[in-house]
């Protein structure tokens, strides 16, 4: 039985811990092996930045203390409060005694500011909530601190972006534990996209997209998937792939569900997605660097597969005002 601590404190976001439990919960309820827990200063209510009560089990000492030994995989969760939460020696202390002993130690959001406080991330490449970003890095000139990935591992310590990214690390925990299936299984019952392991691109792989079973698939997969815009026609995938043309075509339908151009337009679509919300690049110049080739291309191709064209898009979801 795998113990898994998450670590909250007053002013925590509740989405940081709700979210990867879930996650948790789902494996548990498929295969076993978890017995998750949830720790604060003090056992009893803790109240979280949105002013949503959650209780916690176990506190740090007392009657109803957690002792910091026997964990397998310590989560520390971020939020508001955690500025004043790194202030709490105590605290920062069991964490500190917590992760020495565990398998794996994981931050969520700004928990990496607070799993930071104890040393555990010295001399790590780390993310982090990209608003947190620059302070992390000021605290903490011996950390390597990227905010481009959804997460990053660097040996047994994972560390996430922001809020929701913390379910993309724990399907990423789960996947280390019990492979891509059953971490595909969750994110299907929770309707959610599957992101890429590691620490690569912040890039996700929609649930309609079965895992490769074979390397030289998977290797045509990451090339897509690495590089939306490059030209990704059958022959230059097959040789990616180390395959004759007719057999990638075979091979890569049977695989992943659909044929190599189908995948292509759709990996696309999506960084076109992920493009539009983030940032303010001119549409012309998007398709031009995803592959589209022209505007129009991208707008029909977008308006097909979402069902709206690009700007209305970026109009309604982006974060670039």
């Amino acid at each position: 039985m795998r113990r898994v601590v998450f670590v909250v404190f007053e002013g925590f976001q509740a989405v940081d811990l709700v979210g990867p439990h879930a996650v948790f919960h789902y494996a548990q309820e498929a295969v076993g092996g978890y017995d998750c827990r949830v720790v604060a200063p003090r056992a009893g209510l803790v109240r979280s930045s949105s002013g949503l009560p959650m209780a916690a089990e176990y506190g740090i000492d007392g009657i109803d203390g957690l002792e910091p030994e026997g964990v397998d995989t310590l989560v520390v969760i971020g939020g508001p409060g955690v500025v004043e939460a790194r202030g709490d020696g105590e605290l920062v202390a069991w964490i500190g005694a917590a992760a020495a002993g565990a398998r794996r130690v994981a931050s969520v959001c700004s928990g990496a500011l607070l799993l930071a406080a104890t040393g555990v991330l010295a001399g790590r490449r780390v993310t982090t909530h990209w608003r947190k970003e620059r302070q992390l890095a000021a605290d903490h000139p011996e950390l390597t601190v990227d905010c481009d990935p959804i997460f990053i591992r660097d040996g047994h310590v994972w560390t996430s972006a922001g809020v929701s990214a913390g379910m993309d690390l724990a399907l990423a925990l789960v996947e280390d534990d019990h492979g891509p299936e059953l971490a595909l299984a969750a994110a299907r019952e929770m309707v959610l996209y599957l992101r890429r392991p590691g620490n690569q691109s912040q890039f996700s792989v929609p649930l309609w997209s079965a895992q490769p079973s074979s390397d030289p698939i998977r290797r045509a997969v990451r090339a897509i998937q690495d590089d939306p815009g490059a030209r990704h026609t059958v022959t230059a995938l097959a040789a990616c792939a180390g395959l004759s043309p007719r057999h990638l075509q075979r091979r890569f339908t049977a695989e992943i569900g659909s044929g190599p151009a189908a995948y292509v337009e759709r990996v696309r679509v999506e960084a076109a997605r992920r493009a539009l919300t983030e940032g303010d690049e001119p549409v012309a110049a998007l398709a031009r660097r995803l592959g589209f080739g022209t505007a129009e291309t991208l707008r029909r191709t977008f308006h097909r597969r979402i069902g709206i064209a690009p700007t209305e898009y970026r109009e309604r979801f982006g974060s670039v005002r």
